[in-house]
């Protein structure tokens, strides 16, 4: 990395998990950057990222080929995405040297009330099941950024999608075990089997797996636009669907919806610019996470220590309880975003954390969600345009609601709302829910320097913390920096009204030493082991000097980075 010193190889030899050490860079990192002058696309699945090269080399822009990718990973990852879901967006417009932001995230049903849930005696929404299901903003999503950014047309868009639908792909191998995963509980809904259990199971690593339903919506996309999905048959079988099972999601609902250009919000860390997108995301949560830890000597604590995981962990629990308080639909409730970021703040917030002690519990900011499975991707076109993109069913598969022929399954958002009528985030009909999914830019002296994501329920500002503190204050180059061990806490309190009152638990991966965790348990933290649950990375990099992209892919995932 031209920019940054690879001191990876000197700080963290320790965290080494593999059983062999590369020739150059950390001994720990699972591969080298990928480096390519035209073109860069990082996403979860191969399949995908090859389409998403494939546009860039038919002369698509960044947007083209992060859509056309997206109706692939939508067909191969159902685990993570599909056009039952939102999406949120950052672009880099290289023409108007503009950075711009999507909100493509949906409602709530008009027609279901909070005193529905008071009369069915519940005292949160259902994780899963029709009372979960809110409008699904993806699809008017590509549809809004192909209209200010699009080169290609949809119809070739989609095309790729459409023939891997038709003529079948090999499952790959932590999709497989997601998938199977995530049947076990959706499995009994109407309309699950007859989609995503071919053979009345989940499909294991390697088989082929068709979805002749799903090509037939993504044509019905590719000839009549959004308004086939918000105003047309799709928008009719849906609603029909939600009414027939107990739902309240209706046509009306969906022929509403509209989604909304934002600005990206940022602060600056250490010379670097970091973006996120305001609430009702949580990506401020990032940037709150970044202003108090920039108080700290990171690199002289050294990556893996007790002291530097000790300070994040803290400092992440801080920032939580105003995530869980402040975080909500800005057309329902003002979050007092300004504050929230001001370095003033974080200096204030940052006098709770005690240097030898964990904290039980800490207020929120006095100022007038643990799960989920999410897919990130960028992309970066020969003419300077990135796109830093994020789309989720909420929980892996999604609400266990599959509307009758159409080959996806709907969003389980609406899972994320408060019923504490004097919450920010409660429950209201047209109110966007509290989103974990937040995508991530940063600008370097005025030009861009990266995009990242790291998909996966609440960890995502943990996890865009960390990348960047590993690069930037240990060192690490792109690839480096996803591989590295991942620190994860969980228990602290939530949008949906739960509270820290233990501390809350610190996950750890095995790249983490035995003694940096009795360390951390003389502190009194709750450390444990946790599988799979780390996240999952994508970036892409510009190289400004030599004028090439670096690539980067989730090494816990299936994805691959790759340029032209």
């Amino acid at each position: 990395m031209s920019r940054l010193t690879s001191l990876a190889g000197i700080l963290i030899m320790s965290t080494a998990s593999h059983g062999y050490d590369r020739g150059s860079g950390a001994a720990f990192a699972s591969r080298s950057e990928v480096i390519a002058p035209h073109g860069m696309a990082a996403t979860s699945q191969p399949l995908a990222t090859q389409v998403a090269l494939d546009v860039l080399k038919a002369g698509g822009s960044a947007v083209d080929a992060a859509i056309a990718a997206n109706a692939v990973l939508g067909l191969v990852e159902p685990t993570g995405c599909g056009i039952g879901g939102d999406l949120f967006a950052i672009v880099w417009d290289a023409e108007r040297r503009e950075l711009t932001g999507l909100n493509a995230s949906g409602r709530s049903p008009q027609s279901l009330s909070l005193e529905h849930f008071r009369e069915q005696g519940l005292s949160g929404v259902p994780y899963l099941g029709p009372l979960s299901v809110s409008v699904p903003g993806a699809v008017d999503g590509w549809y809004i950024l192909h209209g200010r950014y699009g080169r290609l047309p949809m119809t070739e868009l989609l095309a790729p999608a459409i023939a891997y639908a038709e003529d079948g792909f090999p499952v790959t191998e932590v999709i497989a075990s997601l998938w199977a995963e995530g049947l076990k509980s959706r499995a009994e809904y109407p309309g699950v089997a007859e989609t995503f259990m071919p053979n009345g199971r989940a499909p294991a690593k390697g088989e082929m797996f068709r979805n002749p339903r799903l090509a037939a919506t993504y044509r019905q996309l590719a000839k009549g636009g959004r308004d086939a999905f918000y105003q047309g048959e799709i928008a009719r079988k849906i609603g029909s669907y939600m009414r027939e099972n107990g739902g309240f999601l209706s046509y009306e609902d969906l022929a509403a919806h509209e989604s909304d250009w934002a600005t990206p919000v940022s602060t600056n860390y250490r010379g670097y610019e970091v973006f996120e997108l305001p609430p009702n995301g949580q990506g401020i949560a990032a940037l709150q996470l970044l202003n108090i830890l920039e108080g700290y000597d990171l690199a002289a604590m050294g990556f893996g220590s007790a002291e530097y995981i000790h300070t994040f962990v803290e400092a992440k629990k801080l920032v939580y309880e105003d995530r869980a308080k402040f975080y909500a639909d800005p057309a329902f409730y003002n979050a007092p975003v300004e504050q929230l970021l001001s370095k003033a703040y974080a200096e204030e917030r940052r006098k709770l954390i005690a240097a030898d002690k964990a904290a039980d519990t800490y207020p929120a900011g006095d100022i007038a969600i643990e799960h989920g499975d999410t897919i990130y991707m960028t992309v970066a076109d020969r003419d300077g345009n990135m796109v830093s993109l994020i789309q989720s069913n909420y929980a892996g598969l999604g609400s266990g609601m599959a509307p009758g022929d159409l080959g996806f399954m709907l969003q389980n958002r609406g899972a994320l709302f408060s019923l504490d009528p004097e919450h920010a985030n409660v429950y209201e009909p047209g109110k966007r829910p509290f989103h974990t999914i937040i995508p991530a830019f940063v600008m370097k002296d005025g030009e861009p320097f990266m995009t990242l994501g790291v998909m996966g329920g609440s960890i995502q500002p943990q996890g865009h913390a960390q990348i960047l503190i590993n690069m930037i204050d240990f060192g690490m180059n792109l690839q480096e920096a996803g591989d590295a061990a991942r620190i994860r806490h969980t228990g602290s309190s939530q949008p949906t009204d739960s509270v820290m009152t233990d501390g809350g638990r610190v996950y750890l991966e095995s790249g983490i030493g035995d003694a940096t965790r009795e360390k951390l348990r003389q502190m009194g933290h709750d450390v444990t082991d946790r599988q799979g649950d780390y996240g999952g990375y994508q970036a892409i990099m510009w190289d400004a000097k030599e004028r090439v992209y670096y690539g980067a892919s989730e090494s816990r995932k299936d994805g691959q980075a790759a340029g032209y």
